[in-house]
C-alpha cells in the first residue's frame, strides 16, 4: 500500500473536505480524488466516504479504516524518528590518508580540535605513499588524502595546500655538513636511502627525471628507519622538513631552492557527509592560511 495514499486518506478523513485536504497536502484536488478512488478500488470497492450535499463524510467502513490507518501512520512516524535520531547520534568516521611529514602541526591540531567539538567524530588515519593513497581514494577506502603529487586521472580532484622544504640528511662525517645549502646535483650520484612513505624516488629522479639507479642502495618505510641508516654511514636521505628529528650522527642541510607542493585529494563528484566535507574545508583553509 502506497504510504502517500494512506496519508492523503488520513488528512481527508480528518477535515472531510476535498479542497481543504488538498491544500493542506500541497496537491491538486483532482489528484486527491484520484488517489482516494484508487484506494477504494484496491480495498475491493469499499466506499470510505459518502456525499452529504456538497460535502463528504466518512462511512462506517471509513471510520474503521481511519482508526487503523492513523495507528499505522503513527507507528511509522515513531519508527522514522527513532532511526533519524539514531543516525544523528551515530559516530561519523573520517578516513584520512597522508604522506609522512604532513600530520604534524596544524593538521594534527585541527584533528584534535574537530574531534573535541563534535563527539560523534572518529578518525581513521593512514600513512602511505601518494600513489597508494590516491588508489585508496579511488576505491573509496579513504574520504580524503594529503598527497605530494597529482594524477591525470579525472576521477580525482586536487586542491593545492602549500609547499614544503626538503633537506638532505647527511652522516656527521660527510664533507658537506658545513654547507649552508646543498645543490641536489652535488649528491645525485651518492648512495641513497629512499624513504617510501615520503617520496619513493632517488635524487636522480627528482633532479633529472631519470629512473632510479644503482645509487639507491636501501628502501625503507619510515623516516626514522632512514635516519638510523644515514647515521650508520650507509648513505644519504631526502627528508621533508616536518620529518626532521634530532638524531645522533645525522646532520641536515637544506636543499637549495627545492620545494614540493602538497595537495588535498578527494574523489571527484563523490557525496561526502556534511561533517566529513566540513573537515575537508577546515583543513584546506587552515593549511593555506598557515603558510
Amino acid at each position: 500500500m502506497n504510504y502517500n495514499v494512506l496519508r492523503y486518506f488520513s488528512v481527508l478523513a480528518q477535515v472531510e473536505h476535498y479542497t481543504v485536504a488538498a491544500a493542506r497536502l500541497g496537491i491538486s484536488q483532482p489528484s486527491l480524488s484520484s488517489a482516494i478512488h484508487n484506494l477504494e478500488t484496491a480495498l475491493g470497492g469499499v466506499k470510505l466516504f459518502e456525499k452529504v450535499g456538497r460535502n463528504i463524510r466518512l462511512t462506517d467502513e471509513g471510520k474503521f479504516y481511519q482508526e487503523k490507518v492513523d495507528a499505522a501512520l503513527s507507528e511509522l512516524h515513531t519508527a522514522s524518528l527513532t532511526l533519524r535520531n539514531s543516525k544523528a547520534s551515530a559516530p561519523v568516521v573520517i578516513r584520512m590518508g597522508f604522506v609522512s611529514g604532513t600530520l604534524e602541526g596544524i593538521v594534527a591540531e585541527k584533528i584534535t580540535e574537530y574531534s573535541r567539538q563534535n563527539r560523534r567524530i572518529r578518525f581513521h588515519l593512514t600513512e602511505s605513499s601518494a600513489e597508494n593513497l590516491m588508489d585508496m581514494v579511488r576505491q573509496e577506502k579513504l574520504d580524503m588524502a594529503i598527497v605530494d603529487s597529482t594524477d591525470r586521472d579525472r576521477s580525482l580532484h586536487f586542491r593545492k595546500l602549500c609547499e614544503r622544504d626538503f633537506y638532505v640528511a647527511l652522516p656527521k662525517d660527510h664533507p658537506l655538513i658545513d654547507r649552508e645549502y646543498v645543490d641536489p646535483q652535488e649528491v645525485v650520484s651518492e648512495p641513497q636511502v629512499v624513504f617510501n612513505y615520503n617520496v619513493g624516488k632517488s635524487f636522480k629522479e627528482w633532479t633529472t627525471g631519470a629512473p632510479a639507479d644503482e645509487s639507491v642502495i636501501c628502501t625503507v618505510d619510515t623516516a626514522q628507519a632512514a635516519l638510523d641508516l644515514v647515521a650508520s654511514g650507509i648513505g644519504l636521505a631526502f627528508i621533508p622538513d616536518k620529518c626532521i628529528r634530532k638524531h645522533p650522527g645525522v646532520h641536515y642541510a637544506p636543499l637549495k631552492n627545492w620545494h614540493q607542493a602538497l595537495y588535498m585529494c578527494i574523489l571527484y563528484d563523490k557525496w561526502l557527509e556534511p561533517p566529513v566535507w566540513d573537515f575537508v574545508e577546515l583543513i584546506v583553509k587552515a593549511v593555506r592560511s598557515n603558510k
